[in-house]
């Protein structure tokens, strides 16, 4: 039994010291004798845990994924409509972000490995099906349809990632991106335009000309 609560811990440094690393130095940039040294460990512990930098990004992308859907869990049980429920996710999601690197390493992996399962992928489909259940109640504008209200979410999500890349380690210490997205949705909720000629043309082709 102590050797196997040794090993779940060693299991978790490892997992901890590889995902700052992975998301400092992204996939290329790391190394199983890098993250042995930030882990404290000889390289022989690592690759017995983990026999290669492959199976632990996997380990680690996998931690980063669980970490995300187990907070949005216990969020979307909350008894509130889902268009909130929507905003809330997104909030928790750059939460995590914010302070995971879990699930910032998670995040940049997921980028620069395209052959494994996106970061997205996990809490995404929940976000779409609740903007399809607030579209039916009528919480949405007949306009706004749920497909790209999840594609609004997207590009928020990402936007809030390259933030905080951009800003982590400046200083002064920079504005958290939990309150900065709370404001862009204000925005978003409430529209930016006073006129209707502010609004982009639709795309597509224009009307048959009339043969009369």
């Amino acid at each position: 039994m102590v050797k196997q609560e040794r090993a779940v811990r060693t299991r978790q440094a490892l997992l901890r010291a590889a995902a700052e690393e992975f998301d400092r130095c992204g996939y290329d940039g790391t190394s199983l004798s890098r993250i042995s040294t930030a882990a404290g460990l000889s390289i022989g512990a690592v690759t017995f845990h983990f026999p290669s930098k492959r199976q632990l990004a996997d380990a680690v992308q996998e931690a980063g994924r669980e970490l995300t859907v187990s907070a949005l869990e216990s969020l979307i049980e909350e008894p509130v409509p889902a268009l909130r429920l929507v905003i809330d996710l997104t909030l928790e999601v750059t939460r995590l972000m914010e302070q995971e690197p879990l699930v910032r390493s998670a995040i940049r992996l997921s980028r620069e490995r395209p052959d494994t399962d996106a970061w997205s992928d996990a809490w995404l489909p929940i976000v779409r099906k609740l903007l399809d259940r607030a579209y039916e109640s009528g919480q949405l504008r007949t306009d706004a349809l749920p497909a790209d209200v999840t594609t609004l979410v997207e590009h928020l999500t990402s936007g809030a990632e390259a933030y905080l890349r951009s800003r982590m380690g400046s200083d002064p210490v920079f504005e958290s991106a939990v309150a900065q997205l709370k404001r862009v949705w204000h925005l978003a909720l409430v529209g930016v335009s006073a006129e209707a000629a502010a609004l982009p043309r639709q795309t597509g082709c224009p009307p048959p000309a009339s043969t009369d």
